[in-house]
Order: structure tokens, then sequence, then C-alpha cells
């Protein structure tokens, strides 16, 4: 046995016993960092300068080289080149009176004004937009967009409206899946219940529950805790009953005091097509699990995390959740095998729940330079389905997609300390793209018709909540936001529409077929855009084909790696292994990454049953963990549904991939940042070779023996350096244990930002 899996044995045994309490304590608690009521303050203030900034010359730029086509808000007109803009101003009526001149005197007309939101809507030369944008209280402006459709911008670019998954008669009427009877659950700032985005057809609320993780509304560590009493959890206790009364938050008039959650929550599951623009989002019929981690300032703690997470697991099985959207990000350079919220999420998964995660908004310097390593804490669990951002150029095509240059790349950077030397982890992340840039989903208030309340982020920035285009209505407004915190819950959307397709599906399945079925997006690397953009139609082909038992046949012991068919009775793999969406035929990208820094692919891979599908398993780089769940029995208890601990051990013999599968890793050779070769390959590259029949088909599998596994596949040979002197992030800056809710980027606009900040994190729309 070598020092390596000796040190790792040794260094494990922590890592045990921090896996086991998560589904015995009552709560977790973390060390505060000095700092930080000190970075809170500078946040806000930073958020109030942004609101009174003025229109940059990126977005009147923007604005000149979009209307170079005729896009219906821009044509030509009286001999010159005319554009429909929406102004929005601070203040209102003595501002827009002051737009309604400057646009008159540079030839334009107004076309309507709307005083209660600050806003009109103007025709003009686009010479005049940079004038107009001058006049004084000018906060925003965009493009007058058309908001017609049967389904929404976010449903047509994802293939959730292609035949086979969803399909609509009228513009509230639909056939197909929606995510029915699967629960999602968001971890993040609350989700306010009584927005009409989050009813069902009749009129009842799809939100199950809220509950609050929180010690305090207002602070973000708690300093007036008291030691706790070691009573366990035990199902209809006194102490469990009196837990859950504690954690509570249905009835809360404020649900989500900072915006964030309720926006996450419906670009999940939201049925926002009662009015236009419609912001319905990817699986509308879900249910909805509201575990409140983040503060009325966006923050919280890993500790919080850590509880609500707990929450989900102890409550999974007996409400059905069986997707988690985790919009939230903590500085870790922690090896995911002994990172807090790494092994959280692992417990998770090996419940049964997929577990989506943001990658990160950390992948620019302030400088404007590319950075790789940068993906965030949880997002670099190997057992995460970790998801990055596209700019979808605010078209329904996909040809003119690009992953915003925001969006963390990989590979993951966390280490394990050996010593005299370190050992990287090198988990390739991302490992899927979605729409993250200018996205409109629903706006909390506070849960009173007469007095609803806005959130901070609707507060502090109007023009989120008026680019969005909703209306002021109570309970149906929305706002637009931007980053990888907005990407994920389209996949766990998208997740929760395959599990009601097929219910046996197991996390690492789900992530492999949502990863075999994307669409490698051009110009982009397995670092920057894993598999490619996610494509439900396809996705949900390749889930229909597969045995709707998998997952049970798993905890029963009865699938044999290597031999068992996974294939439904009379079914065969999708003959066609191409999608049309949004009008764009594409070849599926047949890349899937396992055992963290491996590419493999191959019929094999869902035709025969593979040791990887089982979510107890983890596999990355050259070892492999167990994760066992056990759970409390007794009279009046249901069997195996309230977890009671987790066990943690190595695997030292065990298949892990069966013969005739094929392993990709040699096809990319050492990795290269100039030659894109390794970890650099272009996406798009490999996926044509792997169509084309490349790659090497294992003669004998992968098997596990005394411990290692291959080797440690697409790695950096130099570590920190590589040999063109691209120099990786070494973790994160963010203060340690700090958690934020993805920075709430500002929308990318030809590729540049604002809003960077000097402590690391992205602030704004």
């Amino acid at each position: 046995m070598t020092a390596l899996v000796r040190r790792l044995q040794r260094h494990f045994a922590s890592v045990v016993g921090a896996a086991a309490m998560l589904a015995a304590g009552l709560s977790l608690s973390a060390l505060a960092v000095g700092t930080a009521h000190a970075q809170s303050a500078r946040a806000a203030a930073r958020l109030s300068a942004d609101e009174n900034a003025t229109i940059s010359k990126e977005v009147i730029k923007e604005l000149k080289q979009t209307a170079t086509r005729d896009l219906g808000w821009a044509r030509h007109h009286r001999g010159q080149r005319w554009v429909q803009v929406i102004v929005v101003t601070k203040d209102g009526e003595s501002q827009l009176a002051d737009v309604r001149a400057e646009v008159e005197r540079v030839g334009g007309t107004v076309l309507g004004e709307y005083s209660a939101l600050k806003s009109m809507a103007v025709a003009m030369p686009v010479k005049g937009l940079r004038k107009v944008a001058k006049v004084s209280g000018v906060v925003a402006m965009s493009p007058n967009v058309a908001t017609q459709g049967t389904a929404s911008q976010q449903e047509k670019i994802l293939g959730g409206t292609a035949s086979g998954v969803r399909t609509y008669s009228n513009s509230t009427s639909y056939s197909g899946l929606d995510g029915t009877g699967i629960g999602i659950a968001i971890l993040d700032s609350g989700v306010m219940k009584a927005h009409k985005n989050f009813a069902n057809a009749s009129g009842a609320t799809r939100v199950k529950r809220n509950v609050s993780m929180l010690k305090s509304a207002t602070s973000l560590w708690n300093w007036s805790f008291s030691s706790s009493s070691g009573d366990s959890l035990t199902p209809g206790s006194a102490t469990q009953l009196a837990y859950e009364t504690a954690v509570a938050a249905d009835n809360d008039v404020t649900q989500d005091p900072y915006g964030h959650g309720t926006h996450v929550a419906s670009v999940a599951a939201g049925r926002g097509f009662y009015q236009s623009p419609d912001s319905t989002g990817v699986a509308p019929n879900a249910n909805l699990y509201d575990v409140r981690v983040l503060n009325g300032l966006g923050l919280g703690t890993v500790a919080d995390t850590l509880e609500g997470i707990n929450w989900v697991m102890y409550h999974a099985r007996e409400y059905n959740i069986r997707v988690m959207n985790l919009s939230i990000a903590a500085a870790s350079t922690n090896s995911w095998d002994r990172d807090p919220l790494c092994l959280a999420v692992q417990a998770a998964t090996s419940m049964g729940i997929t577990v989506v995660v943001a990658g990160g908004n950390f992948g620019l310097t302030t400088a404007g330079g590319k950075v790789y390593g940068a993906v965030s804490s949880p997002a670099h669990s190997p057992a995460a389905l970790t998801v990055g951002a596209v700019n979808f150029k605010a078209t329904d095509a996909r040809a003119d997609d690009v992953v915003n240059n925001f969006s963390s790349r990989g590979p993951t950077r966390a280490y394990l300390d050996m010593g005299t030397s370190r050992w990287y982890d090198n988990v390739i992340k991302p490992d899927v793209v979605a729409p993250g840039n200018r996205i409109s989903g629903a706006n909390a208030t506070a849960a009173s018709s007469s007095a609803p309340t806005k959130n901070l982020l609707a507060s502090l920035f109007p023009t989120l909540v008026s680019a969005a285009g909703g209306p002021s209505t109570y309970a149906q407004g929305l706002m637009q936001l931007s980053g990888t915190s907005v990407a994920a819950p389209a996949v766990a959307g998208a997740a929760a529409v395959l599990l009601q397709a097929n219910p046996g599906l197991t996390p690492p399945l789900v992530k492999a077929i949502l990863q075999y079925t994307a669409q490698p997006l051009p110009g982009y690397s397995l670092v920057e855009q894993g598999a490619g953009q996610i494509n439900l139609e396809g996705a949900v082909r390749l889930a229909k084909s597969l045995r709707t038992d998998i997952a049970s046949a798993i905890n029963a012991g009865t699938l044999v790696h290597g031999t068992t068919s996974l294939l439904a009775s009379g079914k065969t793999l999708p003959t066609a292994r191409s999608s049309t969406v949004a009008g764009t035929t594409f070849n599926w990208s047949r890349i899937v990454t396992a055992g963290g820094s491996h590419v493999v692919t191959g019929d094999k891979l869902f035709t025969t049953y593979q040791a990887i599908w089982d979510p107890r398993l983890m596999w990355a780089s050259d070892f492999a963990m167990r994760f066992q769940p056990s759970f409390w029995t007794g009279t009046g208890i249901a069997s195996n549904t309230f977890p009671r601990k987790f066990t943690a051990e190595y695997m030292y013999t065990t298949g892990l991939l069966s013969k005739g599968v094929v392993l990709a890793d040699g096809l990319m050779g050492s990795t290269s940042a100039i030659g894109q070769t390794g970890l650099f390959t272009p996406t798009p590259t490999l996926s044509a070779w792997l169509t084309s029949g490349s790659g090497l088909t294992l003669a004998s599998g992968v098997v596990l023996s005394e411990g290692l596994v291959l080797s440690e596949g697409l790695v950096l040979s130099e570590g920190l350096v590589l040999s063109e002197g691209l120099v990786l992030s070494e973790g994160l800056v963010l203060s340690e244990g700090l958690v934020l809710s993805e920075g709430l980027v500002m929308s990318e606009s030809n590729g540049a930002l604002t809003g960077f900040n000097t402590n690391g994190a992205l602030w704004g729309e």
C-alpha cells in the first residue's frame, strides 16, 4: 500500500466522524471571521453606490451594436437607424419629464410613460442614445423586446417545450413532463410562497414547507447560543418536534428579505405563463421546499448551510425531495474528501438526492483576466452536479450562446496537505452549463397585499425589477438576475423533470445523462463548460430508455456490475444522438466525466450496470470511498426513511467501470493551455472524436485494487503553474467560512463586466 493511501487513511479518521455528525446534531456552529461585519457593511455600501451609477459606455455600445440587426425593436426608419428602448429613472416624475424633453430634442418620440414604474418607452435615432443616457437620474436603458409566446424563454432554450418533454396547446395549457411529484429543496435566502409563480393549476401553493436555519434574521453569526443538550432527533420525539417548531417559517410575513432565493426557486419551478413576459421555470409543477440559510444581506455561514442540508436529508424520503439546489459558495482550500460542505453533499447524494451547485462567479480577476481553478465549495465535490453560466444573448436560439466570462473555471484546486508536499484534487469542473445572464424570475416582497415591502435587492437595484418587465401587481412581480446561481436552478428543474420521466435514476445517472446529451458550445474547454449546455429534450429521451427500478435495485443489491442490463423492457438506446432545440440542431456531446479527472463514453455506460451509478460510491482521482446511511428504527418509525448517521470508508477492492466502456483520457494528451490539450481540450473537439468512435475501449474494465485506481487522469503536471506560465488560483480569496449567494454578478455585455469589487466577490445585477 502506498504512502499516499496510508496518509489518507490517517487523515480520514476525522472525516468519518464529521460525516456521522451530519444526521445526528440539532445544530452545527462555525467560528466567526473578525472582518465579517465590516465586509457586510462594505458590500451594502457598494450596492448603494452602484444604484446611483450612470449608464456605462459599454451598455450604450452594446445597444448600438445589437441595433445594427433588424430585431423588432431596431430598424431603419425615416432614413436613419432607429431603436425602441425602455428608459428607467431613479426618482420618477420630474426626471421622466427631462427624459421626454431630451428624446424630443434628438428627434425621437415617447411611446408610453409609466410613472409608477419610473420608466418610459421611447423611439429615437440610435445616434441619440448617448445624450438621453446622460440625462440626470437615468439609471437604465434596455431594448423594447417582444414579450409574446406560449412558453418562457428559459423553457425554449433548454428544450423544455420540445416533443417528448412538454407541449403547449395555448399559453396556459400544456401536457407532458413538468416535475409533478418531485420535491426540490432550495437552500438560499428564502422563498415567498405567496408569489403566484409557485401556485399550482388550482391556485394552491407548491411551496410545501418554509424553514429557517438562521439563529438571527440580522446577524451573520450567532454568539448568544447555549450548549446543546445532546438529545438526538428520534423521529416523533419531543426533541425532534421542538426542533421542527423552532425552525418553522411557514407563516413568516417576510420569507425572503434578500430576494435571491425566490428568484432561484422560480427558475427551477416557477409557473409564470399567466402573464407577459412569461417567467415559467423548467419544472413548473414540482414541489418546493424552502430552507433558509442566507440572511437579509444574502450572507450565511457554513454551519447554517450544513444544518440546512441536514434538514433536507432528514425529510427527503418523507417528502420525496429528490433534488437540492445550492446557489451558494464558500471559500475553501480543503480537498473534496475533507471539506465539510463537500462531505454533506456526498452524504445527501448517498441518500439519492441530486445535489445541484452553482460553480461560482470568480472567472475573472479585477483586471479582467481569466482565472482557472476558482471553483468554490461545495461545487468542487465530485458528487455535486456543478453548473456554469451561459450568456444566451437574449435569443431563444442556441447558435449565439457563449459561456459567461464571470463563470468559474476548473479544475478544482483544493488540496490535502501532505507535510512536505500537497496533493491537489484536480477535479474536472463544471459538469455542465445553463443560461445565467439576465434571467427573469419571481420578485419577492413581504406577504402582505396592503404593504408588500420590497426585498433588499429590489430596493437597492430598482433596475433589476424594471429590466424584467413584469407587472407591479402584488405577488406577480419579476426581477432579473445573473450568475451561476441562476444557472444552477435551471439544471435542478431539469433534474426534477428527468426524475419524473424515470424515478429510478440515481444522482450519478442524472448527471451522466445531462452530460452525455449536452450541446458542446464552440470555443470552450472541459474546464469552462464541462460537457456543454444541457439539453432537456435529449436527456428525457435517454432517461426513458432505462429501467425505472435502478435506484431500488441498487439498494437491494440485485444489480451486478458489468453484466446486468439497465435498459427498460423492449427499449434500446436512442438511435439519433442529436437534438433540435429552438431551431438549432446539434450532436450530443457523448461526454461523461468519471472518477473526477477521467472522461468516458460508450453505449455500455447505459446498457450495462456500472458500479459508479451507485450514489453511495465516491471515486475521484486514484482512490474511492463509500458513504453508507443508516436509518432510525423503532415502533411507529417508517423504515429506511429518517437517516440517523452516515459511515464512510475507503474502498480497496471493487469494480468501477466495466469492459466495453470507452476511456477518452489518452485522446487529449498532457495538459497545455496554449496547445489546448488535456484539461484545455475544446469540448466540441473531444465530442467530435468520441462521436467518430475514437477512444480506448476497456478490455477488462477498471477495478480498484489495493486502494488505487488507474492514474490521476487528466491532471496538471506542475501543480499550481503550467508550463506556459498560466498561474492557477489556489483556492479563493473570500473569507474562510463565509457563504455568499454567488455575488449576483453584473450582467455581461460583450464580455465586459462592471461592479467587480476588491474582495473577490461580484455584486450587482
